[in-house]
């Protein structure tokens, strides 16, 4: 056990343990509980053994975090980073990156052979594994998990999740032997409060002595204005409780981006910090803007020399970075935020206020799960420099204060399977293997183990239909007839009823029309009375438990109907990630990309791309949709491709350039074509075309101005941040991948140049 200026917590020590001993562990802990202390002791190993370390985080924000940590706490000459945008000192001993950045070497691609990528490498931190249920990214942990060589130790970093054991119980079966250690304890403790708008001049706890709902909690009343639901905003005395009691600095969770920024103006009135404090602030900020000139006419200035700051994805990294600098230093005392830095940038608050426990998504409002509360919640409580964290729920009109204390009290989410089968992955897993050695990686994903769990309502259902099946078989028939005798009875019954209408209505006809009956109507007739002799003949005929048996039948045969179709729905469910692999692996074949389940010339180029739609991307560069392009032009082209839809937001339109229209029009014939490809094989993988942002990275890379970017369009900063670089991630695929055609590439990195100029290539 390695010396530690501090004495550790049990689960700690009982982390450590396990890994001294060469095991792998899972560690579940509440957030801020210290889970970091337990990667730093695998370092510690790695640095005495003079092995190597792999740290792996969710963002690169993170991943630039704790590359900065790591590098003041071992020495910077120890430690590498490699991200999307970064590759620094990759063959240190310790090196952070972000896990995609893992994942790709497994597959020994981009980044090298698999023995060369982890040569020397004992131990993969896997930071934030509860990611696994990231809807887009959650596959990634997967793969690594099942690709990483069983002679890594892997450390799982999770927040509290319900299945920790599940989860383990996984990678002991597909990596190595691996101990759990699941702890809910908290070295700062949290205290929960509530504030309702009617005593605007307190906090209310949110519990009672005994543990119930504190009754001095009324819900809040319902405002209506022009037939809407409205709320008077109530920031400024929630802060302004919380400057009284001392239970500052905060985070302010909130879940808009225009919410946060008009909050913070709000607060600017209130005295947070003191003259001396507002000196130092500015100190810091002088500093900085020398550093980071473009940052100069920030209109969020203001706001930093009044203790208050807003930190979302509309801001620019650099700016996020000097309120992260701020805050961590205590000169900011609330930052109103968006639940994203609740995902573990070290910004350590006294105190949460969460404004409402539901948000807007896409598909309309709903309640945050118990493990996002418990996130963001979480970041209450400094270790070492509070007794207690604070965590304060807003009244709104939306939710009532029992809902409240019922997802407070919930316990966390379990961990869901996001493993789904892709382009690249097909191909990767058959350059490497067999397609039944390929199955067998398939099946070992955490959604099939975890299968039995997930599919457990359908297995209930499959249980109470035997259930139903066993009883109807339970019936004793008097005279030992069989179901299908009864089957045959009621047949030949209903036969008899039919047969009687048709002679009634002939007869009826004939009648009316004054006709001989012909002599097959008296042969039916005869035949139709056979029949009833029949019936009187079969004991069903008088048997007083007739119906009741019939009954039983008539159910046995709708319960075994519908258990053949659950079934095949659970054969179905239980194999669905197979069949994705399959359905992908057929539309590759289509395409000439596979053959003989290993992949064609075109297949390897395909391997090595890594985007939302593998093959769509691909394509493009198959049809020679870049071909004569500028740098300008070819960045535009491909941030078409890389734009997500945008919702809710009004885009300015600006004119394409003649040579981006007609790129753009071959490449929406391509989607068109694949569309019904995949359409076929029930695949539904994204293919973006959108053109948002297209002339204004055109613009940007011929020279302009980063103001005159901003003006021509009304989306944040920080967005035409993220979508420039993007474009820059696929750019810089199409440099390093095997197969490009090579005007492509050095159009390619004369883009990247134009691109990456301040502030699209600060990081943050």
């Amino acid at each position: 056990m390695y010396d530690f200026p501090f004495e550790l917590d049990d689960f700690q020590k009982q982390a450590c343990d396990y890994i001294s001993n060469g095991e792998s562990v899972v560690v579940c802990a509440p957030t801020g509980a210290g889970k970091t202390v337990i990667a730093e002791h695998a370092i510690h190993c790695a640095l005495k053994e003079n092995k190597r370390v792999f740290y792996t985080t969710p963002l690169k924000a993170l991943s630039n975090q704790k590359y900065r940590d790591f590098s003041d706490k071992f020495g910077i000459d120890k430690v590498g980073l490699l991200t999307g945008d970064t590759s620094c000192n990759r063959g240190a001993q310790i090196v952070v990156m972000t896990t995609e950045v893992f994942r790709n070497m497994l597959y020994g691609t981009n980044f090298g052979s698999v023995t060369d990528n982890l040569k020397d490498v004992k131990y993969i931190v896997l930071d934030e594994v509860h990611y696994m249920n990231d809807e887009q990214r959650g596959t990634v942990w997967e793969e690594s998990i099942i690709y990483c060589p069983t002679n890594v130790q892997i450390i799982a970093l999770s927040a509290t999740v319900a299945n920790a054991d599940e989860l383990t119980g996984w990678i002991n079966t597909v990596h190595s032997k691996t101990e759990l250690v699941n702890t809910d304890f908290r070295p700062v403790p949290l205290r929960f409060y509530y504030f309702d708008s009617s005593q605007p001049d307190n906090l209310l706890p949110l519990f009672a002595p005994g543990g119930g709902l504190n009754k001095k909690i009324k819900p809040e009343k319902r405002c209506f204005k022009h037939g809407k639901m409205t709320q008077r905003s109530v920031v400024k005395d929630v802060i302004r409780n919380l400057h009284k009691k001392d239970m500052l600095p905060a985070i302010y969770f909130t879940f808009s981006r225009k919410k946060c920024d008009e909050q913070m103006e709000k607060c600017v009135s209130l005295s947070l910090v003191t003259p001396s404090e507002q000196k130092r602030i500015k100190e810091i900020i002088d500093e900085y803007i020398a550093e980071n000139p473009y940052l100069y006419k920030n209109k969020h200035i203001e706001y930093l020399l009044s203790g208050v700051a807003s930190h979302h994805a509309g801001l620019l990294p650099g700016w996020k970075v000097l309120v992260e600098k701020l805050f961590q230093e205590g000169l900011i005392k609330v930052v109103f935020a968006t639940e994203t830095l609740a995902a573990g940038i070290n910004m350590p608050a006294r105190s949460t206020v969460i404004s409402s426990i539901s948000k807007r998504t896409d598909s309309g409002h709903r309640t945050l799960t118990p493990s996002e509360f418990l996130q963001m919640s979480g970041r209450a409580g400094r270790r070492g420099m509070d007794e207690v964290g604070y965590v304060t729920i807003v009244g709104t009109p939306f939710q009532s204060p029992q809902e409240v204390a019922e997802l407070v009290s919930s316990d966390a989410n379990p961990l869901e399977s996001r493993f789904s089968p892709s382009y690249s992955m097909v191909l990767n897993l058959l350059q490497r293997f067999t397609i039944d050695e390929a199955k067998e990686l398939i099946l070992k994903s955490f959604g099939y183990y975890s299968a039995g769990s997930r599919l457990s309502p359908l297995f209930e259902l499959q249980e109470a239909n035997q259930t139903k099946i066993a009883e109807c078989n339970a019936f004793i028939c008097p005279h030992k007839l069989t179901n299908k005798d009864l089957l045959e009875y009621n047949k030949n019954r209903v036969m008899y009823v039919a047969n009687r209408h048709t002679l009634k209505t002939i007869r009826k006809q004939e009648q009316k029309k004054q006709r001989e009956l012909s002599p097959e109507f008296y042969e039916f007739e005869k035949q139709t009375k056979k029949l009833l002799q029949k019936m009187h003949a079969s004991p069903c005929d008088l048997c007083k438990l007739f119906k009741k048996h019939t009954k039983s039948v008539e159910l046995l045969e709708r319960v075994k109907k519908k258990q053949t179709e659950l079934n095949k729905e659970i054969e179905r469910k239980r194999d669905i990630f197979w069949n994705i692999f399959l359905a992908h692996r057929d539309i590759l074949k289509e395409y000439g990309c596979l053959k003989d389940d290993y992949p064609t010339e075109k297949g390897l180029i395909i391997s090595q791309i890594r985007s939302e739609n593998e093959l769509f991307l691909a394509l493009t560069i198959f049809k020679n949709v870049y071909d004569g392009l500028t740098p300008a032009e070819l960045a535009s082209v491909v941030c078409a491709l890389t734009t997500e839809d945008i919702r809710n937001i009004e885009i300015p339109y600006l004119p394409l350039t003649r040579p981006v229209k007609k790129a753009i029009n071959k490449i929406k014939d391509i989607r068109k074509e694949l569309d019904k490809i995949q359409k076929k094989y029930l695949i539904d993988d994204v293919m973006y075309v959108n053109t948002y942002f297209s002339a204004l990275i055109e613009m940007w890379v011929n020279g302009a101005d980063w103001d005159d970017i901003v003006d021509q369009s009304n989306v944040s900063e920080g967005d035409l941040v993220r979508a420039f670089k993007r474009v820059v991630d696929v750019l810089r695929q199409f440099c390093t991948i095997q197969g490009i055609p090579e005007d492509i590439v050095f159009t390619a990195r004369e883009a990247i140049d134009g691109i990456q100029r301040t502030p699209i290539d600060i990081d943050s």
